[in-house]
């Protein structure tokens, strides 16, 4: 325990599910950590409650995160409130919205999707160099989606993802000689509001039947990982993209 104690944390899209599991992982490990949300206060106030629970240090950052502006104070108050430097940053803003087949998509939905699920991954990299002054980790949630297409009426979610695993390879040349890493992440099916949302159940049904581990997986699992990576246990791990799908998909 304590991998990660002195260390400051930005976590976008920490409310709920992967991203709370997130936050409360990187504080168990003693990292000071901002959540970041867009939406739901509520939602956000729970995950700053249960790091504060189990003792952790947290504040929460209203920002919308494919906004050039909000950006910037997203990291104007983590650095005030936390001393200056970030050592870690978590892109794990992001989202399906909904399924559209190609001939509903129009150019709203597509740049809509982009910006939520591309746009705010560079602009949050771009912008929290500044602070990573000492090196860094990066780690970029993408997902299976980002390897296989994704499933019906997805694909820009998936292509969106799909652009943040290349740039997670492009910034790991790009950084390394500043001693930032950035490694992806890519979630196969986990048991969020995510697929309880926009997954039918009888997909998840099939998925129990044929996934080697006949499971899905659970956000704790997804932010075991993104501890590790973010630690420096992993310390000559970059620009990889590290598959958490209990084996169904293998690259």
């Amino acid at each position: 325990m304590n991998a990660l104690k002195g260390k400051v944390a930005v976590v976008t899209g920490g409310s709920r599910d992967i991203g709370r599991a997130i936050s409360m992982k990187l504080a168990a490990e003693g990292a000071k950590v901002c959540i970041n949300y867009c939406h739901n206060e509520a939602k956000a106030q729970e995950t700053l409650e249960a790091v504060r629970s189990i003792g952790g240090e947290a504040i929460l950052v209203k920002a919308d995160v494919s906004r050039a502006e909000d950006v910037k104070r997203m990291f104007e108050e983590a650095a005030k409130a936390f001393g200056g430097q970030i050592d870690i940053l978590v892109n794990n803003a992001g989202g399906i919205v909904g399924r559209k087949g190609i001939e509903e998509q129009d150019e709203e939905w597509f740049q809509k999707l982009m910006d939520l699920n591309f746009k705010s991954c560079w602009l949050c990299t771009r912008d929290v160099l500044s602070y990573m002054k000492n090196g860094g980790s990066i780690v970029n949630i993408s997902s299976q989606a980002a390897r296989d297409g994704g499933g019906p009426g997805s694909s820009i979610y998936a292509c969106g993802k799909a652009a943040m695993l290349c740039h997670t390879r492009a910034m790991a040349k790009e950084l390394g000689p500043r001693s930032i890493r950035v490694n992806a992440v890519c979630p196969g099916m986990i048991n969020t509001y995510f697929h309880d949302t926009f997954t039918a159940p009888e997909g998840r049904e099939a998925l129990h039947r044929s996934a080697p581990l006949r499971r899905e997986g659970e956000a704790a699992e997804v932010a075991n990982l993104v501890s590790f990576l973010a630690s420096d246990a992993s310390a000559y791990i970059t620009g990889n993209g590290v598959d958490i799908n209990g084996g169904c998909l293998f690259s």
